[in-house]
């Protein structure tokens, strides 16, 4: 059962009751990401999560380490381009000892100097290690170049000059400004009573107040074209970017199924068509990335670099198979994609953390709950006509301006940037 409630300081209290379970999870979403940074100040929404655990007026970094560890749960916290989440899951018990714990460091935390010096240290090795790996540089600079200067094109975590540059008074400016109760969001699912937990919420809160001004950034414009990397890698490393709708947008399920259709797994068409049939990609797939106000359905993979140009001409060509309708998604292939979809959330939704996330994620993009049964049948609802038609408009729309990220060896004998631009210009 869902409950919700608005606080006298603002604060929404939404909850899942699971009697079933011994576990709560716990989540704190505030309203503030990179959208919300200052210009020259990209990436201090990630750096103040990871502040948050270095210690507090009354605890050290190494106390809130040490009492999740006795209490044998978990906390931690992640940054995304919406928003900033805070999270633990305990035994039942432990509720309220997580809820102070979580409003001390929130309400609470000191920033001392040293330990933001090693947590910016940590933070740029964080960024080494994602330049690292070539198909996250051939994610990252897909985005990049498709979002520009918009905060969806920002990487999370800044660039090494500026988190190098930033400073306490930064941090703590930051968080002043938008660490608020009504850009605030706490959710838990899991055995507890929404009257209780209410009281434990208002106990380690209480005195957080304060009112601040929403962010609002332009919708993103989507930028086509192409960017290479030329860097000296066994495999051309591909990332092929498709405008596609925002997350609270009605036909996101489409878009969903359509997304498992395309690269959702090993039966997936492209996997089967590119990997087990030509042998011409050693990994290949989509994600259906969507935010508050954009989204892409990105297809991801490598191949070796004399075989990309190939590798791009196939997928363009299965993609434009399904938008005109010459290659339309049959019912096994529907049926399929629905039954991958119903047992990821059926799946999920045996555990208290995903149930949590779920339950944040809504009232934060949508201010209402949508019940498992709700979502099952909203995927059960789109049939074969209704892909047709998503497929033949916004598909059919998207391929008419896509981007292309390559990280990989260019050259005259493997593939160029002219190459894979002119391979563009045959199918718009």
């Amino acid at each position: 059962m869902y409950s919700a409630t608005t606080l006298e300081n603002g604060i929404r209290v939404v909850t899942e009751s699971m009697p079933e379970t011994r576990s709560v999870s716990v989540g704190i979403m505030i309203d503030v990401g990179p959208r919300d940074e200052p210009e020259g100040c990209h990436g201090l929404a990630h750096l103040a999560e990871h502040m948050m655990f270095q210690g507090t007026g009354s605890r050290s970094a190494r106390d809130i380490a040490l009492m999740m560890d006795e209490s044998g749960g978990q906390m931690g916290a992640f940054t995304t381009r919406d928003y900033t989440c805070y999270s633990a899951t305990v035994l039942d018990d432990y509720t309220t000892y997580a809820l102070d714990l979580m409003g001390d460091i929130l309400l609470n935390s000191v920033f001392p100097e040293e330990a933001l010096e090693r947590e910016k240290h940590s933070i740029l090795r964080e960024i080494d290690g994602e330049a690292d790996i070539p198909s996250s540089r051939a994610h990252g600079a897909l985005k990049s170049h498709v979002w520009g200067r918009h905060p969806l094109g920002r990487s999370v975590a800044g660039s090494p000059e500026v988190v190098r540059s930033m400073t306490r008074e930064d941090l703590i400016y930051f968080v002043h400004r938008y660490y608020l109760p009504d850009r605030m969001i706490v959710a838990a699912a899991g055995n507890l009573h929404h009257g209780d937990f209410l009281s434990q919420v208002r106990d380690a809160f209480w005195r957080m107040m304060g009112t601040g001004e929403k962010t609002h950034s332009p919708s993103p414009s989507f930028a086509s074209g192409v960017v290479v990397e030329d860097v000296p890698v066994s495999q051309a490393y591909f990332a092929i970017g498709l405008d596609c709708l925002p997350y609270g947008d009605e036909g996101r399920y489409g878009v969903h199924l359509l997304n498992s259709i395309i690269g959702g797994g090993s039966s997936s068409r492209l996997y089967v068509r590119l990997r087990e049939e030509r042998g011409l990609v050693y990994r290949i797939g989509s994600e259906y990335h969507a935010y508050a106000d954009g989204g892409m359905l990105v297809i991801e993979g490598s191949t070796a670099p004399e075989y990309l140009i190939r590798v791009l001409c196939l997928v363009l060509v299965e993609l434009w198979q399904l938008a005109a309708g010459d290659d339309p998604v049959s019912e096994e292939e529907l049926w399929k994609a629905r039954m991958q979809l119903r047992a990821q959330h059926l799946i999920a939704s045996e555990n208290s953390s995903t149930r949590m996330s779920r339950l944040a994620t809504q009232a934060f993009y949508f201010e209402r709950f949508l019940s498992g049964e709700e979502i099952l049948s909203s995927i059960d609802a789109v049939g074969c006509a209704e892909l047709k038609e998503t497929a033949g408009s916004g598909l059919a729309r998207a391929l008419k301006h896509v981007a292309v990220s390559v990280v990989g060896p260019e050259g005259p004998e493997t593939f160029t940037r002219q190459g894979i631009e002119d391979l563009l210009a045959e199918f718009v």
